[in-house]
């Protein structure tokens, strides 16, 4: 993660909810399909994340992907275009930048994702009853299930399970959307 999500607020959300979920390096290092050893250098803040990693983190985990990267915020917030916690896919020129988390006793998530052509982001199914809403900001793209998914133009709006594999992909230069992620 070239600039976007600090490395230690990453680590120490990791350890905050490795502790509350009781488990192990070794075992959340398993249930998400990870070496013990990349886990450990992201508790040392010493690792860099992809986003497929974190995401993998998150359903092991079992809570929103926006835990894991988001610091603690002020009363008022503002994110200025270009920055605020940034997570970079490692197989597509997908960037997803949380906005805004879900606060407590609420569950979703808003991301502001920008995309260029190229490989797709193909996502796992996330938590059961997890939704995504997606609207299209500029540019076009490809989103919803990996089966049937839908070219979309700046203004259009899908919604689709994010507990079935999913993909976005950029169909033209520069393309941005706003994607909140249902945590029903």
């Amino acid at each position: 993660m070239p600039h976007g999500a600090p490395l230690d607020v990453i680590a120490h959300s990791l350890r905050r909810e490795r502790d509350r979920a009781r488990l192990s390096l070794s075992e959340l290092a398993k249930r998400a399909g990870i070496a013990k050893s990349t886990l450990s250098q992201l508790e040392s803040a010493t690792g860099n994340p992809s986003v497929e990693t974190l995401w993998a983190l998150s359903v092991a985990l079992d809570v929103p992907f926006s835990r894991l990267v988001e610091p603690p915020k002020p009363r008022v917030q503002v994110i200025r275009a270009g920055e605020g916690p940034a997570v970079y896919s490692e197989r597509a020129d997908y960037v997803a930048t949380l906005l805004a988390s879900c606060p407590p006793n609420a569950r979703r998530d808003i991301y502001l994702i920008t995309a260029e052509p190229g490989n797709a982001r193909e996502s796992e199914p996330h938590m059961p009853g997890v939704v995504e809403h997606v609207v299209i900001s500029s540019g076009r793209a490809l989103v919803g299930p990996t089966d049937e998914p839908v070219e979309l133009g700046p203004g259009d709006y899908i919604a689709y399970p994010g507990d079935t594999a999913h993909v976005f992909q950029a169909l033209a230069p520069n393309t941005s959307a706003c994607l909140v992620s249902e945590h029903v």
